[in-house]
């Protein structure tokens, strides 16, 4: 199995989903991320995955691979931006879209910003649980 997280700048929302399906899915599968553009990996992102015991210190800000995007099983897009933008696929690779927000917008103090990326961690857990319940039961 294959699964590529896309957003728009690979930095938060897609890197943590990368880490919660390494952490919870079957080794053998394939997890990547990936973005349309590169923003680099967002610290507070690593830093609130530190939270509940999942590193993602070593991610890296990654463009989408056309190569392993036309040979997955499923492509998940966590922002209108990269639903909008994702090349058409094949229709044997599924689609999902997670629309959810961006937490590296978030403006105001440290504490407000670091809880609008917990809520989106929080959000990512439970739909990267839900994925391997419909995939693997």
């Amino acid at each position: 199995m294959k699964i590529y997280f896309l957003c728009t700048g690979n930095s938060c929302r897609s890197q943590i989903a990368e880490g919660f399906a390494k952490d919870i899915m079957p080794k053998n599968w394939i997890i990547k991320s990936a973005g349309i553009e590169q923003h680099g990996l967002n610290q507070r992102a690593v830093s609130v995955m530190a939270e509940v015991g999942v590193d993602i210190s070593n991610h890296t800000s990654d463009l989408i691979d056309n190569d392993f995007l036309f040979n997955c099983d499923y492509i998940i897009t966590l922002c209108g931006d990269a639903n909008d933008k994702c090349p058409v696929t094949p229709a044997n690779i599924k689609r999902l879209h997670w629309p959810l927000t961006d937490p590296a917008s978030t403006t105001g103090t440290e504490e407000v910003i670091q809880n609008q990326f917990r809520k989106t961690r929080d959000e990512v857990r439970i739909l990267v649980q839900q994925l391997k319940m419909n995939l693997v039961g």
